[in-house]
């Protein structure tokens, strides 16, 4: 659980949230090191191109999140499955609308066939240990 703190004058933009149970964060992946072509993402153990992962190491350092909406006090939003670090800088928010986002069934690609069960992220790409 976490919380999403959206600068007082955007209170109003706020409006009309409460109704959705999810949303998308997007935000500037500001602690990020540089660009890489092919890394090991932390849910495998094998190189990938970048744009098959989900890896913070991209040309353009841009964030998505997709969370749960547990509730709203004024300018701040409580929510579930935040995986953002604290502090990033948040650039918009969008609801979730099943409709647009969802597509199932759908291929994931290399994630449909590998056998690392990791679901929380190990630091290697902001700073922690298990670089690679």
């Amino acid at each position: 659980m976490g919380e999403v703190i959206v600068d007082e004058e955007l209170e109003p933009a706020l409006a009309d949230l409460e109704g959705f149970e999810r949303i998308w964060l997007i935000c500037h992946f500001d602690r990020v090191g540089p660009f890489r072509p092919r890394v090991v993402p932390y849910r495998d153990t094998r190189e990938h191109g970048l744009f098959a992962t989900r890896a913070p190491s991209r040309p353009n350092p841009i964030g998505l999140s997709l969370v749960r909406l547990l509730g709203r006090d004024r300018n701040v939003l409580r929510v579930q499955g935040l995986d953002i670090l604290d502090g990033t800088p948040l650039l918009d928010i969008k609801p979730y609308v099943p409709e647009f986002d969802a597509r199932v069934p759908s291929k994931a690609g290399w994630l449909d066939e590998t056998t690392e069960e990791r679901r929380v992220a190990d630091g290697r790409f902001h700073g922690g240990d298990g670089e690679r």
